[in-house]
């Protein structure tokens, strides 16, 4: 054995364990999904065989169906928008000069640091003025237009060539075709991050939903999740199938566009 090979070891064993410790609590949820409350609670490893009786009591306990439907307008719905409108603006802020651009992006960059909770108040005396509370509008907007988005794609936009937007211009192609023909596809890297960010975001966010959604025929998943554990009796087998079932799809996006992900991350940083 290599001198090379045994300063390796204790990465090797640090990276194992830190493997260990990111995949148990999704095995042991998927394994909690196929077990009984009673199962569950003793903290049984190992796959039972009530996968069915769970989701046939998930279902029928709990509008199951109403809140993935919800949750995936609502997710989808935040993406698009978000997409559209964040890639706009950090393409005007970097391809436009204009004497207000830094300070319009120092404010962008101040309002990051404030946290969303903190906002929460306000924005819902504006939802309620305009009579839009319990809406899915007033759980998508304030989210389209984060200043986290146009900042990653005003930064992503710096490596974007000026030359080639003149060269368009000078061939007749209107603003609306050079974003959308010229610019767009040359920020798919940072169009899949920015996806990926809020999808993720939307479908898991559970506190704004919580305060502007008051009936319950509107809610989400997370919310579902919480109500799940508002009674006196938790149902532990159903409530990780729910869990489950809410988790597949951010896997499925993130691990579909990790690499465009990572891409997109890198060569905003740059």
């Amino acid at each position: 054995m290599t001198r090379t090979t045994l300063r390796r070891i204790p990465a090797y064993v640090f990276l194992s364990v830190a493997v260990v410790l990111s995949v148990f609590p999704l095995y042991f949820m998927a394994v909690s999904a196929t077990n009984t409350s009673n199962d569950v609670v003793a903290s049984k490893l190992l796959p039972g065989g009530h996968l069915v009786e769970n989701f046939q009591t998930l279902v029928s306990s709990q509008p199951l169906w109403s809140a993935s439907y919800h949750s995936a307008v609502n997710a989808i719905a935040t993406t698009v928008l978000a997409l559209i409108l964040c890639s706009i603006a950090g393409y005007a802020f970097e391809i436009y000069h204009s004497r207000a651009k830094d300070s319009v992006m120092a404010f962008l960059l101040l309002a990051i640091m404030i946290p969303f909770a903190a906002t929460m108040i306000p924005l819902f005396r504006l939802f309620a003025d305009l009579g839009m509370v319990n809406s899915t509008l007033a759980v998508i907007l304030p989210l389209v237009a984060t200043p986290f988005l146009i900042l990653l794609f005003r930064q992503a936009s710096r490596s974007f060539p000026h030359e080639i937007i003149e060269a368009a211009r000078l061939d007749g192609l209107g603003e609306v075709s050079i974003f959308a023909r010229i610019y767009l596809p040359t920020m798919k890297p940072t169009l899949a991050a920015a996806g990926v960010i809020t999808f993720l975001f939307s479908w898991n966010n559970f506190l704004w939903p919580k305060v502007i959604l008051v009936d319950n025929a509107y809610q989400t998943l997370p919310m579902l999740l919480s109500n799940m554990r508002a009674g006196y009796v938790t149902d532990y087998g159903s409530l990780m199938l729910a869990v489950l079932i809410v988790s597949v799809p951010t896997m499925v996006v993130f691990l579909a566009l990790q690499r465009h992900f990572a891409e997109g991350v890198t060569g905003a940083i740059k």
